[in-house]
């Protein structure tokens, strides 16, 4: 799976499918995503989480001034998580630091060695 980090920048609003098996929502024939990032620029957070659970988004991730936030879907809603269960291989401090970084080719180039030299053949 591939992350566009120069169109992550300039979106509100991410998701993703990270299998080849979508999942149907419950309430409609629409695809549900495994991943739902939201940028956060003004307002939003961990109020909007109602409306990704009644969607059955089983992760969702804020991202505000530089720092994610992950959240994964339970019995009881949403709970807060250090490490992508999604993804679980995806180093999410790497991917915040190269996505603050002022060069955007230098930030894919940095993500994409340190991809490699974390996983050797794991797929991000």
């Amino acid at each position: 799976m591939k992350i566009d980090l120069f169109r992550f920048e300039c979106l509100n609003l991410l998701t993703i499918n990270v299998d080849a098996h979508p999942r149907q929502s419950k309430s409609s024939t629409a695809t549900t995503p495994e991943l739902s990032i939201e940028v956060v620029f003004t307002s939003g957070s961990e109020r909007k989480l109602t409306r990704y659970q009644a969607l059955s988004v089983p992760e969702v991730w804020f991202w505000e001034d530089g720092v994610f936030r992950l959240y994964h879907l339970r019995e009881f809603g949403y709970e807060r998580i250090e490490r992508s269960e999604v993804l679980p291989d995806l180093d999410i401090k790497e991917l915040s630091r190269c996505l603050m970084m002022a060069s955007k080719v230098e930030a894919v180039k940095e993500f994409r060695q340190a991809i490699l030299a974390g996983g050797e053949g794991k797929k991000v």
